[in-house]
């Protein structure tokens, strides 16, 4: 079970992480402007647009990608998750709290988006870190 649910939460992160990565480092322009789609746009509230800062966004992003891609492809060994996990869990905590702190500039809707989509990413990376109760 704990297998699966790795590599469920691998597959999302990595998809995610994707999504962010390619168009941030790819469009940076286009992603700051609109990101996360679908209407929605989360960025320009947070300050003026930075080529450099969304093109380095974009490279982290496609890092967490290869990552979670790598540790999916070797989830059955025992260490390759959490190590996986570690980081992952140190960026999306850290990327969670510091959104908390400016959910005061979004509508209540990209409130609740936000606090969802940023927490369930937490969620998934200490189900990456937690051991493996039925592995020895």
């Amino acid at each position: 079970m704990k297998l699966l649910l790795d590599r469920i939460s691998l597959a999302f992160i990595a998809l995610t992480s994707a999504y962010v990565g390619f168009f941030a480092y790819f469009a940076p322009k286009t992603w700051f402007d609109t990101f996360p789609g679908l209407g929605l746009r989360w960025l320009p509230q947070l300050g003026p647009y930075n080529e450099h800062f969304a093109k380095d966004v974009g490279a982290a992003y496609l890092a967490f990608t290869a990552l979670s891609l790598m540790a999916l492809l070797y989830a059955k060994k025992q260490a390759v998750v959490p190590l996986a996990g570690a980081p992952l869990l140190v960026f999306n905590t850290l990327h969670f709290v510091y959104h908390l702190t400016m959910l005061h500039m979004y509508e209540p809707r990209d409130q609740v988006l936000n606090v969802v989509l940023l927490s369930l990413l937490v969620v998934l990376s200490v189900i990456l870190v937690l051991p493996d109760r039925t592995r020895r």
